[in-house]
């Protein structure tokens, strides 16, 4: 393609030749041209940079320049743009980070938990540097989300944002729903099957879906990343009785992260960011989203709900998204990373969900003895909870313990933390209950 040769390629270097690293040389090889095409010059990979030399990658690195420490790729002067693939909020990726900026190079990163920590400071100094701060690939994989919300719905004002944001979460719920099998049998299999990782911490507890929607949270809304104000809990308190039970209400199990911007009563703007396993109905286009997919949902003020689906993880989507980032860089597009300048974007105080109303489910798991479920109507009558339907009092499992689930009608969730709080201390309950929300249509 002669038509690109009077234009200087955009020249890369690469930290972390991991399965997304190595994705990424294979799309600049296999897609070459029409990346060209589309960026109006060539992208080309000059260094690299990866913790162990001698492993076979499935990928020709011969042609790079190799650097054992990655920092030293920001001090190159033959690399425009640095990609950093090596994860972790802080250390090694951080440094290159910061002196990718700070040497004036456009910086593209996959790594949520550095830009949840660290994207404010980030943005700030890449502003300054007047260069650019890409992250595309760090939120869902290969859904263009960030670059979504930052121009397909930048003429919009956010009402809401909201979806699945973390593959291993949703791959095991998805997985309990087909087989009945519990959470510990189901995560030991997605583990064998590479779906989880050994320390799946971070996917399981909701930490890795409240980076993702910290972030998301910045752009949608024009606020400082604020992902210590994420109210986060995870799945593994789910038992496949709550998903038999929220099947026959015709509802299916999902881990949410959702975030909007509420006004108190003196009408300042604050925050609620929440991570938690929600009921979803059937109906609802989340409900259908099954194995490792993400999806988010954007309820903008003129272009109404849209839907972003598609794979959150694997070399090819998240290589797709890193390569797409590179592209606006090469075409000279770089912007605010936030969509608005950084000394723009305010720091808003989170939100106290007590006040919102709504519907939710409630387990209880209770010794099995007479008295129990008087204790635990009073206790909903006294916190001014008001019961849908009571679905369950289920026969004694090994060891005399039965579970106790109801729904409860539209009403303040603060009630609803009053009612377990006023349980908290009962000989009955064998364990703290399960409340999950339920999602509108």
């Amino acid at each position: 393609m002669t038509h690109h040769s009077s234009v200087a390629p955009l020249r890369i270097g690469l930290a972390g030749i991991g399965t997304v690293g190595a994705g990424v040389i294979r799309l600049l090889k296999a897609n070459a041209d029409l990346v060209a095409a589309r960026a109006g010059r060539r992208l080309e990979i000059v260094a690299v940079s990866a913790r162990d030399r001698s492993r076979d990658r499935g990928v020709d690195l011969s042609g790079y320049a190799w650097e054992d420490d990655m920092t030293a790729l920001a001090a190159r002067g033959d690399i425009d743009a640095v990609v950093e693939l090596v994860g972790g909020s802080d250390g090694p990726a951080l440094a290159l980070a910061r002196g990718a900026i700070a040497g004036g190079k456009a910086l593209v990163t996959a790594n949520k938990a550095m830009v949840a920590h660290h994207g404010h400071s980030l943005a700030v100094a890449a502003e300054n540097a007047g260069t650019a701060l890409k992250f595309e690939a760090a939120v869902a994989g290969g859904i263009p989300i960030v670059k979504g919300l930052r121009e397909g719905a930048a003429a919009n004002a956010i009402e809401r944002i909201y979806g699945i944001l973390n593959g291993t979460a949703n791959y095991i719920l998805s997985a309990m729903e087909q087989t009945g099998a519990d959470f510990g049998a189901t995560l030991q299999e997605a583990q064998a099957l590479g779906y989880a990782e050994a320390d799946p911490t971070f996917d399981i507890e909701g930490v890795d879906a409240a980076h993702k929607l910290s972030i998301l949270s910045a752009i949608a809304f024009g606020t400082q990343i604020d992902f210590a104000a994420v109210d986060c809990a995870g799945i593994s308190a789910v038992r496949a009785a709550d998903i038999a039970q929220a099947d026959a209400l015709g509802y299916v199990i999902r881990l949410i992260g959702m975030a909007d911007v509420d006004r108190t009563a003196d009408g300042s703007a604050v925050l609620l960011q929440q991570v938690k396993p929600c009921l979803v109905p059937k109906g609802h286009p989340l409900a259908h989203v099954t194995g490792a997919t993400n999806a988010v949902v954007a309820e903008g003020n003129f272009s109404g709900r849209l839907l972003f689906q598609g794979a959150g993880a694997g070399d090819g989507p998240t290589a797709s998204a890193v390569v797409a980032d590179l592209i606006d860089i090469a075409r000279g597009e770089a912007g605010s990373p936030f969509s608005i300048p950084a000394e723009q974007l305010i720091p808003m105080q989170p939100a106290q969900s007590d006040h919102r109303t709504g519907q939710a489910y409630l387990r209880f798991t209770v010794t099995d003895r007479p008295g129990v479920l008087a204790e635990i109507t009073a206790a909903m009558r006294d916190a001014d909870v008001s019961i849908e339907s009571l679905i369950q009092q289920g026969r004694a499992h090994d060891g005399g313990e039965v579970l106790v689930a109801m729904v409860t009608h539209d009403g303040p969730e603060g009630n609803i933390s009053k009612a377990a709080e006023l349980l908290s201390g009962s000989a009955s309950l064998t364990a703290p209950p399960l409340i999950m929300r339920l999602l509108g249509e």
